[in-house]
């Protein structure tokens, strides 16, 4: 089952400041295929929603991006700045709690492994 863009949409900020925490810096390409390869293509995102999310994102200045020129292609990397790495534990927390709210708004009970 692929996850849809509507539920993706809200939730693609928080994916993205998440990784870059983790990996330091990505291009866009590189988040797309991690995120696919994280969640057995569950979640797929398109070009057309990363780089609006990742341009707001350095809009709001949580992330810097960085030219780097391997032959004759440019590859545009991804970091987050001080603010960014303090935004992406308040955003990771935020989604947190609301899943935990939904599971009990929706009445879902947790598997139990």
């Amino acid at each position: 089952m692929i996850y849809s863009s509507e539920l993706i949409k809200g939730t693609l900020k928080t994916i993205v400041l998440k990784l870059l925490a983790d990996n330091k810096k990505m291009y866009g390409y590189e988040i797309t295929q991690k995120v696919k390869e994280m969640t057995s293509e569950k979640i797929q995102i398109t070009e057309g929603a990363l780089y609006p999310t990742l341009h707001a994102l350095e809009d709001d200045g949580l992330v810097t991006t960085e030219t780097e020129f391997i032959g004759k292609r440019v590859r545009k990397y991804y970091s987050l700045s001080p603010a960014g790495k303090a935004k992406t534990k308040e955003k990771v927390n935020e989604f947190a709690d609301f899943m935990n709210t939904m599971k009990f708004l929706l009445d879902i009970k947790t598997k139990s492994a």
